[in-house]
Parts: structure tokens; sequence; C-alpha cells
């Protein structure tokens, strides 16, 4: 399994980062077969005022993202707590993933890996080539992403995976883009279109 680790406003001491890829080896280790890569930011808040110590881990799971966030006042317990909550939500998404969740004859899809969705022909010419650079406004941070088209329910258990507020996604039945968002009292709100 690969670990990439990085920081911001830290020094990446070896101490620090092996005591980061202990912690999350550990909580992956019961996944390892559904687990490829671990993506860890460790963050130190620029406010001195602000003793805020950031730990955030994002896996990808047979095709899906799980992400945790932890903040202390201290980094490396910000990283024992969200090793921990990694593990929690592994577990979970492994528990609705196997057989006995699902009717008989029925099991979770497996995502194809890297080889085998390459294309082998090469790309000719330049990528870049009579294409100029547009900058973003400052402050807008765009993301494109597919979006296969999944249930309510489906949407619902990303939202618990990926430890956010809200989920976007498009709708199987209407096809439909929506937004699923966990509300302040509990529960979890729809956002849709009216037509």
């Amino acid at each position: 399994m690969k670990i990439l680790i990085h920081g911001r406003n830290l020094e990446l001491t070896p101490a620090l980062r092996e005591y980061t890829e202990a912690k999350i080896e550990r909580a992956i280790q019961h996944f390892g077969e559904m687990v490829k890569e671990a993506d860890v930011h460790l963050s130190v808040a620029r406010n001195p005022r602000v003793p805020q110590q950031t730990a955030e881990v994002t896996v990808f799971a047979n095709g899906t993202v799980i992400r945790a966030q932890e903040r202390s006042e201290n980094l490396y317990a910000s990283i024992d707590l969200v090793a921990s909550k990694l593990s929690r939500q592994l577990r979970r998404f492994k528990e609705r993933h196997t057989d006995h969740h699902h009717s008989a004859g029925h099991s979770a899809s497996i995502t194809p890996t890297t080889e085998a969705v390459i294309n082998e022909t090469s790309i000719e010419g330049s990528l870049l080539d009579g294409k100029e650079v547009h900058l973003p406004d400052p402050g807008v941070r765009r993301k494109y992403f597919p979006m296969n088209p999944i249930s309510v329910e489906e949407a619902r258990n990303q939202l618990e995976l990926i430890d956010h507020d809200f989920y976007f996604f498009r709708e199987k039945e209407s096809n439909s883009l929506q937004v699923i968002y966990k509300r302040n009292h509990g529960g979890y709100g729809l956002i849709q279109a009216r037509e």
C-alpha cells in the first residue's frame, strides 16, 4: 500500500513521518485488500493564538473515496484520532459491502484495476498546443469528477464515508443532480431542483 504524506506550515521530520505511517498502516491493516493508496495531509494553523493542528486522511477503497479529518491542540493526538476514525469508517464500509448484506447470488461490484483500464495506445503530439492557461478567480476552487447515477440511499452512505456535511450526486431514477446533507438536529435533507 502506498502512503503519501504532505505537510502544511510544518516540517515533516522523519519521526513525524514514521509515526504517521505506523498509525495509518495499523488502521488499515485489516482492510489491505481494499485499500491501495492513502493520502495524508498534516497541517498547523498559521495563527499562533489558535492551537489547531489537523490530520486529514483520504483513502481509495475499491473505487470509493473514504475521508477522515480530526483537529486538536497536538498533531500526534490528531493523528491518533484520525487513524481511529478511519478504521471505524473502513469497518463500516466493509460491512456494507460483504456478501451477507446482499441477497443471494449478488455481491458488491469490484472496481477494475488501473492496468485493466489503461488504454495501450500512446498519445500523438502535444496536449498543450493551441491552448491557453486560464486561472480561476481567486478563492474559487473547481473540482471535476464523473457522476454515475446512484440511489438516494447510496448517496447517504457516501456522505457518511467522506466525512463532509453534504454530498452532490446524480439520482438514478430521475437522472437529476441533487444534494444530500446532514441536518443540524439529526437526520438528512435532500435538495432537488423544481421542474
